[in-house]
């Protein structure tokens, strides 16, 4: 399976960004999806999932900021991040929540600073 992630840049605090990850699964209707970041010289953390039956669950972090979907017509799972926080800045990775998970794909890119 190969993982696709986009959408990321540069903002500044406040501003929003929508990250998308195109999934190369054809099973990707029943998987469990999660979005992770990673800061340089710092564990990938886990931020939100989305189920299969779209359950979603957040970091306390990301709460009511952060929105997770899936479209599964298309094999996208996303990420729309409103009110970005300088503390949002990582590489920002998807993959399925189950283990094994799938090789990690390169990421995007989330800069939030003034």
């Amino acid at each position: 399976v190969q993982l696709l992630e986009s959408g990321g840049g540069s903002v500044q605090p406040g501003e929003s960004l929508r990250l998308s990850c195109l999934v190369s699964d054809s099973n990707f209707s029943v998987r469990d999806m999660g979005w992770y970041r990673q800061v340089p010289g710092n564990q990938r953390q886990f931020v939100a999932r989305i189920s299969s039956s779209r359950f979603t669950y957040y970091i306390d972090s990301v709460k009511g900021r952060f929105t997770i979907s899936r479209d599964n017509a298309k094999n996208t799972v996303t990420l729309q991040m409103n009110s970005l926080k300088v503390e949002d800045t990582a590489v920002y990775y998807c993959n399925q929540v189950a283990y094994p998970q799938w090789d990690w794909g390169r990421g995007t890119r989330v800069t939030v600073s003034s």
